[in-house]
């Protein structure tokens, strides 16, 4: 199993297709809960980004998937995964690289990118104003305590938040640890982002009807060049939309 030991000793997995592509390889972080497997093996982007002969590498963020999974709030927040993509960049040898992240890989891609010259390509989906106003994922839609409120919670039927009732059941679903995605939620990143500094093409792709991307024509305008793609689906639901494949396969396959 592919793993690599963090700056400050978490165990990272990850995952890669290689290939010896023109193009620089394609590194793809997931949203909260989710993981490489969920967000991008079975929805399809990892088979559409290797058919077109991408080197694709997926990572598991900490406290998701195969990753180590600390219970402590200080382990995480999204800058500390964005040092954690530089690790394996370094680790891999990987002197260009194509970032593309979702809701909170998104927020981390952007991290990333206003701190490392390796990045060529970005793509930034399942965000929107909130990244702009409040420096991270739209805690105004679902506030961190009601996330650790359903995440801690022995009965989920005694959850009060619709929505964060929708990310306990996703949680259960995927068999999460709920104690270290609670400690993520207590760390979400809230400050500001540089977003002006980022120089290299950018497309934001937002689902129509997704409340955690709302207003995404302003990140998009916060951005100095960007693109904005809407695309059909929710939050969960939009990266199994074949637009939201197309659309960023067809940027990041640009020379």
């Amino acid at each position: 199993m592919p793993t690599f030991q963090a700056t400050d000793g978490v165990e990272i997995y990850y995952q890669r297709w290689e290939a010896e592509p023109a193009l620089p390889p394609v590194l793809l972080h997931h949203g909260f809960i989710a993981n490489g497997l969920t967000n991008w093996v079975l929805p399809g982007v990892v088979d559409a980004l290797t058919a077109a002969g991408r080197d694709v590498v997926a990572i598991d963020a900490r406290g998701h998937g195969r990753s180590g999974k600390p219970h402590d709030p200080s382990f995480y927040g999204e800058s500390r995964m964005a040092a954690d993509v530089a690790t394996l960049l370094d680790l891999l040898g990987i002197e260009t690289v194509d970032v593309a992240g979702y809701s909170m890989g998104a927020v981390v891609s952007l991290l990333l990118t206003t701190r490392d010259a390796r990045v060529r390509r970005l793509v930034v989906g399942g965000v929107g104003s909130a990244v702009v106003e409040l420096g991270g994922v739209d805690t105004r839609i679902i506030p961190a305590g009601d996330f650790r409120e359903a995440f801690e919670a022995a009965d989920p039927k005694t959850i009060t938040s619709p929505a964060a009732a929708g990310f306990r059941s996703f949680v259960d679903a995927v068999g999460g640890d709920r104690v270290a995605l609670a400690a993520q939620a207590a760390a979400l990143h809230a400050s500001p982002i540089p977003l002006d500094a980022i120089t290299v093409p950018t497309l934001v792709l937002a689902g129509r009807d997704d409340a955690l991307a709302t207003r995404p024509e302003l990140l998009a305008k916060a951005i100095p060049g960007a693109r904005l793609a809407v695309i059909d689906g929710d939050h969960l639901g939009a990266v199994r939309v074949p637009a939201f494949t197309s659309e960023l396969l067809t940027f990041l396959n640009t020379p």
